[in-house]
């Protein structure tokens, strides 16, 4: 008898360390994608994931159900927003659509682009994309322009048969932007990026005070929204320009000057 009392705890022991291998082994339900950005989404603002412009982020999700992603956009970038929803095999028709929104909760106006979109009964896949307007360093209070800061991306499905809804459909994200130059530079600027939390951002942040800043993210090269823009180069080329062709008039207008005295009877 105490060699089988021996033997079962023995037994037990290995169980209990092979589980968590067991656990650690079995694939996520939310992972999808080849890794190279987040594999999940969010369901409201405030658990919106966080995808970096040029990353393709992913999730599995229900038919029905809200999907949520923020990612940074500064002051002369014009984003573009392409979201791809692979569907169930069997499904009737369906209409998608991506709302993007601005750190203020905003939604932006979308230039161009194919905002909504219908499936058909047994479409593989539907494409939506949204070209925003570019983002501006600083607008009036009443202006919808788009600010620096945290954009939120909504997708979701709009007309739905009651027999698709919770359906299982992967969904891809992938957020690109054009910097359009001094062209679109203003005279002025924002405080501080419209991103979570920075209304209750401490002044002085000490080691063991939390940060109160919920997006992490920013641009590759940081805020960049000032007074400094290509425009600077371009008005210094032209006053270069102006003073040069002023000189050059003045040098063939004023003649050859004075007549040289010819002295009497010469």
């Amino acid at each position: 008898m105490r060699a089988v009392r021996v033997l079962s705890a023995a037994l037990l022991t290995l169980g209990l360390a092979a589980a968590p291998a067991a656990a650690d082994t079995s694939p996520s339900p939310e992972a999808s994608g080849d890794g190279g950005g987040p594999t999940r989404a969010g369901t409201s603002f405030r658990t919106a994931t966080e995808v970096e412009q040029g990353q393709t982020a992913t999730a599995r999700a229900s038919t029905g159900d809200y999907l949520y992603w923020s990612f940074p956009a500064d002051a002369g970038q014009r984003p573009t927003v392409r979201a791809t929803v692979k569907l169930p095999e069997s499904h009737a028709a369906q209409t998608w659509q991506v709302d993007v929104y601005d750190g203020l909760r905003r939604r932006q106006a979308c230039q161009y682009g194919a905002q909504t979109r219908t499936a058909g009964a047994g479409a593989m896949s539907v494409e939506l994309a949204c070209v925003l307007r570019t983002v501006r360093a600083w607008s009036e209070p009443w202006a919808n322009d788009p600010l620096p800061g945290t954009y939120y991306v909504r997708l979701t499905a709009l007309k739905l048969s009651a027999d698709d809804l919770g359906k299982p459909v992967d969904a891809e994200l992938r957020v690109e932007s054009k910097d359009m130059g001094g062209a679109t530079a203003v005279d002025g600027s924002l405080s501080e990026p419209l991103v979570p939390g920075v209304a209750s951002r401490p002044q002085e942040e000490s080691d063991d005070s939390p940060s109160a800043v919920l997006a992490d993210l920013e641009p590759e090269d940081g805020w960049t929204s000032g007074w400094w823009s290509d425009r600077w180069i371009w008005t210094a080329i032209g006053g270069a320009l102006a003073a040069l062709a002023g000189v050059c008039g003045y040098r063939l207008t004023r003649g050859p000057g004075r007549p040289r005295h010819v002295p009497p009877g010469a």
